[in-house]
């Protein structure tokens, strides 16, 4: 098997990913992302780009990172189709395994992602990215003065349906069971005038055609039939939005919620390795912050790998 060697390898190709590779091959450090499959992370099933700064509104989020990808392939950045399935991190040089060959590499940065929740419901994956979406910041404008339903009872699902009530006209909240008296995030939204809580209910399935979402099957405890429900988006949120760390085992800190720790550098609990993005799991799981991420990630490392005590600064002067 191919034993491939570089100054950075990146496991993942979102924003955040693409990003840092970006910045560290304009450093002149040899450079490999390793992604698993480019259209399947948040932002490639993401239909219609309306707040990434200097983005047309027309763009699509696959569009956007087919940009942000070929960009730093530009500047040098080696990008391969490949599945990690285990990583070493003890010592200097950093062994990335996939079933295309070895990667060993100076520093490794982790930018896989936050989408370790398969699909639970009928329907669900059929109509990701036409109609359902994980992402009310990123999609809710789109459904202004329509209806759509929130499927959830954590606290992200909360949230989001606050930020829903400010677009569509009616936001189904689905939980299965009913939220505390003392939770005054939930009675909040509950009491919001174009809130519907289906309380003690379950999504069944999530109907469709070649146009997206037109309807969903809903079905209470306390009734025997199931029940058909008229809306353009379904937003889900179950367990959130797992940090896919499986392959790291217990070689990197994680946070009980599952983000793996990092400093103000992106740096981890291991040194040579950088966590950037989602797999972070922030509040705020946006494109630009994880391209956010991928700088800051980016600058440390040229700074670890060439012994500097500042950053250096990577913009064109003319």
């Amino acid at each position: 098997m191919d034993i491939i060697e570089a100054d950075v390898v990146i496991v993942g190709g979102g924003p955040a990913g693409c990003t840092c590779a970006l910045y560290t091959s304009r450093a002149d450090l040899k450079t490999v992302i390793l992604d698993k499959n480019p259209s399947v992370g948040a932002l490639a099933i993401t239909h219609q780009i309306a707040n990434y700064p200097g983005v047309s509104s027309e763009m699509s989020g696959d569009a956007l990172l087919s940009l942000m990808r070929d960009q730093a392939v530009e500047y040098g950045t080696d990008y391969r189709r490949a599945q990690v399935f285990g990583v070493d991190v003890n010592g200097e040089w950093k062994t990335v395994y996939t079933p295309e060959g070895t990667f060993k590499a100076r520093s490794l940065v982790l930018a896989s992602g936050a989408m370790g929740r398969p699909a639970s419901f009928k329907g669900e994956a059929d109509f990701l990215g036409k109609g359902v979406s994980y992402c009310a910041t990123c999609d809710g404008a789109f459904y202004r003065g329509r209806e759509v339903a929130v499927v959830g009872f954590n606290k992200e699902a909360i949230e989001e349906g606050q930020v829903l009530t400010k677009f569509a006209s009616t936001v189904h909240w689905i939980t299965s069971n009913d939220p505390k008296e003392d939770d005054l995030h939930a009675q909040d939204l509950i009491a919001h005038p174009n809130v519907k809580h289906w309380s003690k209910t379950r999504l069944m399935k999530i109907n469709g055609n070649d146009s997206g979402v037109n309807m969903i099957q809903v079905k209470s405890r306390s009734s025997e039939s199931q029940e058909d429900v008229a809306v353009d988006g379904v937003f889900v949120y179950m367990s959130g939005s797992k940090p896919i760390t499986d392959f790291l085992g217990d070689q990197i800190a994680l946070r009980e919620d599952g983000g793996v720790v990092v400093d103000d550098f992106m740096a981890t609990s291991c040194e040579g390795v950088w966590a950037i993005g989602d797999i972070r799991n922030t509040p705020f799981k946006q494109a630009v912050v994880a391209a956010s991420d991928g700088c800051i990630a980016a600058m440390a490392i040229d700074r670890f790998l060439n012994s500097r005590k500042s950053i250096r600064v990577d913009w064109v002067h003319s």
